[in-house]
Formats: C-alpha cells, structure tokens, sequence
C-alpha cells in the first residue's frame, strides 16, 4: 500500500476533470478558427475563464492562460519588469525574498545577470515570516528605483503565509506593482484577486486535482507587461500561441471543485495535520516544527530533524511506501540544503535535515498513521547514516 502525503508536489487529477478533459479533447477546432468548429471550441475556452474568473473572483479578462506556475511567474517578473523598465530606465530593482520558489529566484537572477536589474532580498526571521516594515523602510527611501515587488502568498515548503494584501498597502503608496505566486495558496486559502490589489497573480492547476501543464497569470486591467512569447497575440498579447480549450476547461472545473470544498476541507485537513505534528514531536525528540509560530496553511506540516539528512529520510520511508518531500518537487535531484530554511537563518547541518508531509483530497487518518509507525525504524537509519560530509 502507497501513503501519498505529498500533495504540494502534485495532487490526484480528479476523476470529473479528467473526464471533462477527455470530452474537450476530442472537439475539433482551433479557437482562433473563424468557421463554427473553431467557434465552438472558442465558446468552451471563453466559458473556462469565465468560470476560472469566479474562482479567483477577477474579471474575466484578466485570466490569461498559460501551460503552469513556471511560465506565469516568468511572465509577471519579466514582463513587469521590463515595461516598468521601458517606462523609467531608473526602475532597476526587484524586492522579493529568499524563501520564494525558484521559479521566483531564477528569473530574478536571470533579470540581474543579462538585464541590469538589481536585487533586494527582504530579511525573513526564524519562523520564515517576512520583515515587511523593512520593506516599508526601503519604500520610504527608494521607491523611485523599484520596478516590482513579487512575494509568495503562501510558502511551498514550511507552508507559512504572507500577509499580501499588506504588501500590496506599503507598495501601492509609490505606484509600485505587486506580483505574487498564489501556486501554494489556491485552493487552499480564500483568496480574492479583485480584493487584493495585486498587479499580477500565478496559479497553477496540478495542484488543486487538475491537469499538469495548466496554469494562468492573473494580470489587472490597469497593469501593462511585455510578452515572453511573440506570434499570434493571444490572450491579451501577453501570451502567443494557440490556446488549449481541453485544458482550459479542466482546470476551471478542477479550480471551481476546490473553491467550493474549501473551508470544511481546511477544517478537515488541519485537524489531521495538528494530530501529525503531535504525534511526530512524541515519537521523535529530534523533530522541529517549521513556523509553528507562524500563519500557516492547514495542510503542510514541515519538520527538521536534527543529526540526519531529509533525502535519508524520504528514501527510508519510500521503502516502505510512503511518499513526503524534502522541499519542492522542482528541485528534486538537487543535493543541498533547504534554500528556504537557510533564507530563514538555520544552519546548513540544520536545512539538509529537513521533511515536508503536506495533505489532500484524499488524505485519511489512516494514512498518517501508516507514516507515524513507519517513521520510528526510518529515522534510526538516518540518524545512524548521519549528514552529508
């Protein structure tokens, strides 16, 4: 038997989205086709936004679809940038933090080594909270160079959340755009778009029971950015390319399934996590709740477990069937320590010791019960293997 506590790396796609992807992908037409297939076809992607639109409570045309999380925070980044750029050529800098996920990261750092971008990491304290009057400081004295700022609502890993909308408060008195990767976030929080004031906004739909390949990038009607991809025009000129109604569709059910079930499943699933948390603190000494000071989603229970490395860990339980992270699934492969945690202030010999279980649709008491009983014989292995050298 499998016990899947991995869900922020990819959930079940749920038996009613893949049946509405089965149906959409056996229409023909292209959307942009002026004939009555490709109307047709065009009808379906138009109701997907229409329908994705009152998921994140936007307007309708703000939904830009793109193929994932990726893509849609390499859009809002750069292309905000590089408009915010065009506009001001002294609007070099880009505030985020540490903690983001390296599709955050990456582009920033791309931004900094081929286009003169200049980087601020905001400080994040022991429990992975932003320092946010720090960033009001830095406003306050600079914010005629600042071309973005882009903050995660919710962390991936340690599962601590960003108080946004307050961001976007101490940002908005400069005229500054606010990006922020939601991927972590929707479907597992209340989260509306229109009250936010973002800028932009990236979700993603593997993560909440849809189909991987699907994401979008919410982007205000007051905001401007330069495209990625050039060719057709599609999607608000913000995204060429022929546009994938199938998709589209999954998503928008998927995104709707989640939007509806979400308070008695963030009821549930807390309740499950909270036992998780107890229970691995009495069974292990060594473990360490990651933010447990912090506001974080009810789902994600992270841990550090001290004198033993996360990968001996997860390979150990793996072995008897049970599948958690040590971080991001994008990153998996990688030999290091938790760029997260070490953004937070621990040690190296600390970040390599780190576990993350995170819950879903499909997540039962039973489960983390088989990973409670497996867990004492797997941590004696890694403990005995020790830390990398």
């Amino acid at each position: 038997m499998t016990v899947y506590l991995d869900y922020a790396a990819t959930t079940p796609l749920r038996k009613e989205v893949f049946d509405c992807y089965v149906t959409f992908l056996q229409q023909l037409g292209n959307p942009s086709s002026v004939h009555s297939s490709g109307q047709k076809v065009r009808r379906a992607l138009e109701e997907a936004r229409e329908s994705l639109a009152r998921s994140v409570d936007c307007n309708r045309n703000e939904v830009i679809f793109t193929s994932g999380g990726t893509e849609s925070d390499n859009l809002a980044i750069k292309g905000l940038y590089w408009q915010r750029k065009a506009e001001d050529d002294k609007r070099n800098i880009i505030i985020s933090a540490g903690t983001e996920h390296h599709a955050v990261i990456d582009p920033i750092e791309w931004l900094e080594k081929h286009d003169g971008a200049e980087i601020l990491w905001l400080p994040v304290d022991s429990e992975g909270v932003i320092d946010l009057d720090f960033l009001a400081t830095f406003l306050s004295e600079k914010a005629d160079s600042v071309a973005v700022v882009t903050l995660m609502w919710a962390n991936n890993e340690t599962g601590v959340i960003t108080d946004i909308p307050r961001v976007v408060e101490i940002a908005k008195q400069y005229g500054i755009p606010v990006h922020s990767d939601a991927i972590a976030a929707f479907g597992h929080l209340p989260l509306s778009f229109k009250d936010s004031g973002l800028a932009a906004m990236s979700i993603s739909a593997h993560k909440i029971g849809g189909p991987v390949g699907a994401g979008a990038l919410l982007v205000s009607r007051a905001t401007k950015l330069v495209s990625l991809v050039h060719g057709g025009g599609q999607e608000r000129g913000m995204r060429s390319g022929t546009m994938n109604a199938p998709v589209a569709k999954a998503f928008a059910l998927a995104a709707e399934i989640a939007v509806n079930e979400l308070e008695p499943e963030m009821q549930r699933l807390k309740k499950l996590r909270d036992y998780l948390v107890t229970e691995v603190q009495s069974i292990a000494p060594v473990a360490k709740h990651t933010g447990s000071k912090a506001q974080r989603m009810s789902h994600n229970a992270h841990f550090t477990f001290e004198g033993c490395s996360g990968d001996s860990l997860l390979f150990l339980l793996d072995q008897q069937g049970i599948c958690v992270s040590t971080g991001s699934a994008c990153q998996a492969g990688v030999n290091g320590p938790s760029h997260v945690l070490v953004a937070m202030g621990r040690s190296s010999r600390d970040a390599y010791g780190c576990l993350r279980m995170t819950l879903g649709q499909e997540s039962t008491q039973e489960d983390i019960d088989l990973f409670l009983k497996a867990l004492p014989a797997a941590l004696e292995g890694a403990l005995k293997a020790g830390l990398p050298s």
